[in-house]
């Protein structure tokens, strides 16, 4: 009887655990079908779809120095970052960094003024014996600063809504799995701008409990320390880990295929040296010069997947693959592919020189004009999603249905079983 007894408890026992454990698995399939439709009508997109949009802003950023492309590609990501800012809690600490990038493009327009000598309209005169500073201030070196301070704050804003908008752990899935010991330094490099960001919000927020303020720059000397220290000893904590788990980890591969790949590597290399060098010296061999590099870079990318494929991953979960993905990744591509075209056919297109012989008025040309406003599409879109009603929404991207799991029943002369999913 008491055998019977404490079976009937266990079984007992064992529907009660069940059931809990339904329960909460219910509970998460909830949650993961409402981060789903709430992502559907929030600014989150693709990886891939991030990396079109960062090469469509940052290649005009690296490669004009027009001002009039540089405001509208300001505007642009600017308008990428407001929408941003307000779904990520961590904004406040990237505000400091734009605004260090604010004060140093201001800085470069008395910089240029002060060194640079050149230009007809003069402002004024110092005496010629001072050195460096010493000649005419002109109109010209002015403007020139100031072109190059708005393309290194447009750099910048485009390097933070980037990083806002993936965090590391997704932007580590990105890395090729040959490239594995890159990946590492990768996270190092791309989290400690945060990790600093962070830490710098962390350390403020502790000396304001304590009745500390920040009044001038003596006050925050000696928060550089202990802010460098610590960003670099998370960014390196996490690189740890990720080596801890195996990360990369291939199996040992035969030594003969090794070697044959380490040779072609070695060919492939110096046949894309020789293509550069021709393409730089023989003008009249430019055509055979850039199919050699086609050539070599294509058989390097094949090389690395070829060392991919002994680096099997695991991917626990998958990324979601939505309508507007598409669309930021193909209008991104064709922007990066235009403004490359423009580039490479007629550089006049994109450079400002304000010197003389040439003017100060920048040309203008409708169609790059255009190219300079597509980092603000992800922006648009998010917009857009939040004037629809929930139901378009919710059914514009997949989602996962919330299904509770029932516990299984237990035999009767013998233990439950649970049926897990």
């Amino acid at each position: 009887m008491a055998v019977k007894t404490g079976q009937i408890g266990q079984v007992a026992g064992s529907r009660k655990s069940a059931g809990r454990l339904g329960s909460s698995q219910a509970r998460e399939d909830t949650n993961t079908l409402n981060e789903t439709r709430t992502s559907s009508r929030s600014l989150t997109l693709h990886p891939y779809a991030w990396l079109a949009w960062l090469a469509a802003a940052a290649t005009p950023a690296l490669l004009t120095r027009n001002p009039i492309y540089l405001s509208v590609l300001l505007l642009a990501a600017g308008l990428t970052y407001r929408v941003l800012a307000r779904e990520r809690s961590d904004a406040r600490g990237w505000q400091t960094f734009i605004r260090l990038g604010v004060l140093l493009s201001l800085l470069t327009i008395p910089f240029n003024a002060l060194t640079v000598h050149v230009g007809e309209i003069v402002i004024l005169r110092l005496p010629a014996t001072w050195p460096v500073i010493g000649g005419a201030i002109t109109v010209e070196a002015a403007v020139y600063g100031l072109v190059s301070g708005l393309g290194l704050l447009a750099i910048l804003l485009i390097f933070v809504t980037f990083n806002m908008a993936l965090d590391p752990g997704r932007l580590l899935r990105l890395v090729p799995a040959s490239l594995y010991q890159a990946g590492i330094i990768t996270v190092i490099a791309v989290t400690f701008v945060p990790q600093m960001m962070r830490a710098l919000q962390e350390i403020r927020e502790a000396q304001e409990i304590r009745g500390h303020r920040f009044r001038g720059l003596r006050d925050l000397l000696p928060l550089f320390v202990p802010l460098l220290t610590l960003s670099l000893e998370r960014a390196i904590q996490l690189a740890e880990s990720m080596e801890a788990r195996g990360f990369g980890g291939a199996p040992v591969s035969r030594r003969g295929s090794s070697i044959w790949l380490q040779a072609l590597t070695l060919i492939l290399l110096g046949w894309l040296a020789v293509g550069l060098f021709a393409y730089g010296y023989w003008r009249s061999y430019r055509l055979e010069a850039g199919m050699a590099i086609s050539v070599a870079l294509g058989g390097l990318i094949g090389i690395l997947w070829a060392i991919g494929r002994q680096s099997p991953r695991t991917r626990y979960r998958r990324w979601l693959w939505r309508p507007r993905d598409a669309w930021v990744t193909a209008v991104g591509a064709l922007a990066t592919m235009g403004i490359l075209g423009a580039w490479l056919l007629d550089r006049t297109a994109l450079i400002y020189y304000p010197y003389p012989p040439f003017g100060l008025m920048p040309q203008v040309r409708p169609w790059l004009l255009v190219l300079m406003t597509v980092p603000a599409l992800p922006a648009l879109l998010a917009v857009r999603l939040r004037g629809l009603p929930r139901w378009k929404t919710s059914l514009a991207s997949p989602s996962y249905p919330a299904q509770a799991h029932e516990p299984a029943k237990a035999p009767r002369g013998g233990r439950a079983h649970l049926r897990l999913g």
